[in-house]
C-alpha cells in the first residue's frame, strides 16, 4: 500500500505482524537501530488488527501466513477501516514473495521484504517508501 505522506516522520510507528517470534525480534532490533523506537509486535493477524484499532501506525510489516487471521485478511481489514489506518504503509515480509506476487498485486501491495532479510534490506524498503530513513 503506498498511501500516506511522502515524507517520513523522524521516527516511524511500526507494527510487526508475524507468527514467528525470531522474525519479529530481529525486525524490531533492526528498526530500532535505524532510529525507529516505537515498534510493536503482533503474533498473528487478529492481534495486529486489534492493535491498529486502538492506535495509529505509520508502517506495518506483515507476514501473509499467520494463524487466526492471515495477512491477506489483515490487508482487507485495513482497506475496510481507513478511520484506523490513514497513512499506513504496508510491507509484506515473506519467504515466498515471488509465488505470492498475484495476490500481492490484487491487494495493491508494492513493497516486499524477502525473508531472510538484513538491516540494509529494511533500510532500502524505507527509502523506497519515504525517500529517506
Amino acid at each position: 500500500m503506498t498511501s500516506g505522506d511522502a515524507s517520513a516522520p523522524p521516527s516511524l510507528r511500526v507494527l510487526i505482524a508475524d507468527d514467528f517470534e525470531p522474525v519479529r525480534m530481529l525486525a524490531s532490533r533492526m528498526l530500532q537501530k535505524l532510529g525507529h523506537g516505537d515498534v510493536v509486535e503482533a503474533e498473528d493477524g487478529q492481534e495486529a488488527v486489534e492493535l491498529m484499532a486502538r492506535r495509529p501506525f505509520d508502517l506495518l510489516l506483515l507476514d501473509l501466513s499467520m494463524p487466526r487471521m492471515t495477512g491477506v485478511e489483515v490487508v482487507r481489514w485495513v482497506r475496510a477501516h481507513p478511520e484506523h489506518t490513514a497513512g499506513l504503509n504496508i510491507v509484506v515480509i515473506s519467504a515466498s514473495a515471488h509465488t505470492e506476487r498475484p495476490v500481492l498485486n490484487e491487494l495493491g501491495i508494492t513493497h516486499v521484504l524477502a525473508k531472510p532479510f538484513r538491516s540494509q534490506d529494511i533500510s532500502e524498503v524505507l527509502d523506497a517508501i519515504y525517500g529517506t530513513n
